[in-house]
């Protein structure tokens, strides 16, 4: 396309194509079509519209010509001349289509030219425009990156690489640790504070050299998955209930509910995020620093709920200094299987005695529970893989009985169940990384998590600014000087 100029009429290339779209509306050809006809072409036609017109007003910004030189001070204190002047042009693929700059450069030897319309314009380095990556990026945490791609092509009528966006993305991904740092939590009412850590895995893609598997043996899997470590962290409102109420929610009693009864308190300001490259500590380390964030005065009652893995807990519970919680919902876990060594799966047998074992529990008598079990296994002399079943669910439950007095926390409207994590977990990882055919590298998988986790979070307007401010301290120099013309 012709950069946008007067005819010898005064009017713009854009007024001119404007005036075309103007009249094939108007025409008979036209008023003959469907409207979703109309409406295909109108949208092209008015796309270069404004093409042309964003192309008028960079020509209006000038070339950006400040003087004969520039004079920038170095990080040691000299003063670098940069005194060779030559206009170079550039292409900017925008939401409009692609623009053409004209610019003046500075330079000097062996270094990298200035260009101060860049600055001025605030230009990524890519030869796409920031407002152009954004929706690319927003799409692609979202959906496979080929449908984004193609989204944005219907949207806008521009077409970008799958290559070109997977590129893009580790670039934006860069400031994700950055911008948590700086960022000030909103204010919350609630007066708990729920910290929540869990595993989720991967599907990645096999190194290279890997052999192909002809046959997969007995429990192998096809491909291997690296666990991501997944947190969250929010503020909530305490919510009272009784071991009776939360056994009739788990297993859909039928009560009929008060008209008045209060609704449950939804999280405040919950951030979720994870990491597949920093490991556990380093994620730990980032929900204390979030903790701290959000309650500096240590004013609020901190709690944090884990499953019971027990290298986990000991990483919590050493580095959040709170309240360490089994996830109810773990617990329930090995009751089912505790379940099926007496009961036939699915039976109202099975259902029952879960039912009953976990009332037991809410009412704080996990001690009870694991007696009650170990006679079993005496009483029935059981043996083989029924044993070591009930032995497992023992040492489990044992293991983390001071972590599920559940009565106590119920009675402090505390959380007992990481429905948040796990919500995460769903959300964050497996309905974007686990879908049908998805391998990753760590790279590409790391990008992705740290970007989504933005936008689950509901940052994501406030880190592409963010992103942008940082992108251009790494671009452009702090400040230089001018030779007057």
């Amino acid at each position: 396309m012709t950069a946008a100029t007067r005819n010898p009429s005064g009017t713009t290339p854009a007024a001119v194509e404007f005036a075309l779209l103007q009249s094939w509306l108007a025409s008979g050809s036209s008023l003959q079509l469907p409207l979703h006809e109309i409406e295909c072409r109108q949208q092209i036609r008015g796309r270069e519209v404004q093409r042309l017109l964003l192309q008028a007003h960079l020509q209006q910004r000038g070339n950006g010509d400040v003087g004969p030189a520039l004079y920038l001070r170095q990080q040691d204190g000299e003063v670098m001349a940069y005194s060779h002047r030559r206009l170079g042009a550039r292409s900017l693929t925008t939401v409009f289509g692609t623009v053409e700059l004209v610019r003046m450069g500075y330079s000097r030897p062996g270094v990298h030219g200035i260009f101060p319309l860049d600055r001025a314009l605030t230009l990524p380095a890519r030869s796409f425009s920031y407002e152009l990556q954004r929706r690319l990026v927003k799409a692609a945490v979202q959906n496979p990156f080929l449908d984004s791609v193609q989204t944005i092509a219907d949207l806008t009528g521009v077409s970008v690489s799958k290559g070109s966006l997977e590129q893009i993305l580790p670039d934006v991904a860069q400031d994700f640790d950055a911008f948590y740092r700086q960022r000030s939590p909103e204010p919350a009412t609630g007066s708990i504070l729920v910290a929540a850590v869990d595993c989720k895995g991967i599907p990645m893609v096999k190194p290279p050299g890997a052999q192909p598997t002809s046959r997969l043996t007995k429990g192998q899997k096809a491909n291997k998955k690296r666990m991501a470590t997944v947190a969250t962290v929010f503020t909530r409102a305490p919510w009272v209930r009784t071991p009776q109420q939360v056994a009739e929610s788990l297993f859909r009693i039928s009560r009929p509910t008060p008209a008045d009864a209060p609704a449950p308190p939804r999280p405040e300001n919950k951030r979720v995020w994870a990491s597949l490259l920093k490991g556990k500590d380093a994620v730990i380390q980032e929900v204390a620093e979030e903790m701290e964030r959000r309650d500096p005065s240590a004013s609020k009652t901190r709690v944090a709920l884990t499953d019971g893995e027990r290298a986990l807990q000991i990483r919590v519970d050493r580095k959040l200094k709170v309240t360490l919680i089994l996830d109810l919902m773990h617990a329930l876990e090995k009751l089912w299987k505790a379940a099926y060594v007496f009961h036939a799966e699915g039976s109202l047998e099975a259902d029952l005695w879960v039912m009953d074992r976990t009332l037991r529990i809410l009412s704080g008598g996990v001690g009870q529970v694991v007696k009650g079990l170990r006679q079993s296994i005496t009483k029935r002399a059981l043996s083989g893989a029924k044993r070591k079943t009930l032995e497992g669910v023992t040492e489990y439950l044992y293991r983390n009985r001071n972590r599920m007095r559940y009565h106590e926390y119920l009675a402090n409207g505390w959380p007992i169940a990481s429905g948040p994590v796990e919500g995460a977990c769903k959300n964050l990882i497996k309905d974007r990384m686990e879908r049908s055919g998805m391998r990753w590298t760590e790279r590409m998988a790391e990008a992705i998590v740290q970007l989504r986790a933005v936008y689950l979070s509901g940052d994501f307007d406030d880190y592409w600014q963010f992103h942008i401010e940082q992108d251009q301290k790494r671009l452009y120099p702090d400040a230089w000087s001018v030779v007057p013309k």
